[in-house]
């Protein structure tokens, strides 16, 4: 969340536009993006309408003063991520919020429908009123502090004032998971306005929800551990095994078999480990030690 004023503050034009490779996409793109948007151009230096877009693209990012970045691919020195992403053609250009691609284009746009692609994007991270941030806020504070009941008053309030925030809605709903009221969460998650029902906070609720419904039916651990030690490609039992460890706290021990997973068998039962490990980061704050290293060391493996 930004802080008051901070939108009209002029960012350094290094801080917002920059050659981007394969080594630092992780950090620059993705990780940034959990707080910043961050548009991405995938240009060549022999593409004759990159040399025209990706100035104007410059321009536009440039004139939102730190709302979004801008990220330089040059797709001949990168392959690996533009196979990756799956660039067919160059110019394009890809939007990417918490950590995802949300939109993009490719080939060249006339500059007034670029300068609205990039305040659309610009948006996506928007300004809180100063007093409901300070609001939402507290109420973090008292969730962390284990006062759920209190979190989920000030919630509420926030919702009473500006009833799509989805910071206070998903909020809210993680209150009522945090006080054990996980029925009264998932129902509001099902009644989410459409204004918000696909938002990042309501989304990271959403996992959490998700992640305890598996936790009812996680296996023992000591039997799971057991059972990958006497075969190693048991993917199941290693996926039970990432599941029942989450259930019992252990987050960081099942992202490492989830990973382990992944790396011996990205495809096995539809690529469940990848969408396991993008559940549980959903789950947890974007600036989570376990988040920043899981998501860097799933990057590395994907463009390997």
């Amino acid at each position: 969340m930004l802080e008051l004023g901070q939108g009209n503050t002029e960012a350094p034009a290094g801080d917002l536009i920059k050659d981007v490779n394969e080594a630092d996409f992780m950090a620059e793109v993705i990780e940034a993006s959990q707080t910043v948007p961050v548009i991405v151009d995938f240009w060549a230096t022999w593409c004759g309408p990159c040399k025209t877009l990706g100035p104007q693209l410059e321009a536009a990012v440039t004139a939102q003063k730190g709302k979004v970045k801008m990220a330089k691919v040059d797709v001949d020195q990168n392959q690996g991520i533009a196979g990756q992403l799956r660039i067919q053609s160059i110019p394009t250009v890809y939007a990417f919020w918490q950590g995802q691609p949300v939109d993009g284009f490719q080939g060249a746009l006339p500059e007034s429908q670029l300068k609205e692609f990039v305040a659309k994007i610009a948006a996506l991270a928007p300004e809180a009123d100063g007093g409901l941030a300070d609001a939402i806020n507290a109420a973090e504070e008292m969730l962390e502090e284990g006062a759920a009941a209190d979190a989920a008053e000030v919630f509420a309030g926030v919702l009473e004032e500006e009833p799509e925030n989805a910071q206070a809605y998903g909020g809210l709903v993680r209150a009522y998971i945090a006080a054990g009221q996980v029925e009264q969460a998932d129902a509001l998650l099902n009644n989410a306005p459409e204004a918000v029902a696909t938002s990042a906070e309501v989304e990271a609720a959403r996992a959490q929800i998700d992640l305890l419904k598996q936790a009812e039916s996680a296996g023992p651990v000591a039997e799971l551990t057991a059972a990958v030690e006497a075969d190693p490609d048991n993917h199941q039992a290693r996926f039970d095994l990432a599941t029942a460890l989450h259930a019992n706290g252990d987050t960081e021990a099942a992202v490492d078999h989830l990973l382990e997973l992944f790396r011996r068998d990205r495809e096995w039962n539809d690529g469940a480990a990848k969408t396991q490990l993008f559940t549980i980061f959903d789950a947890l704050k974007p600036q989570d030690p376990v988040v920043l290293t899981g998501r860097r060391k799933l990057s590395s493996m994907i463009f390997a």
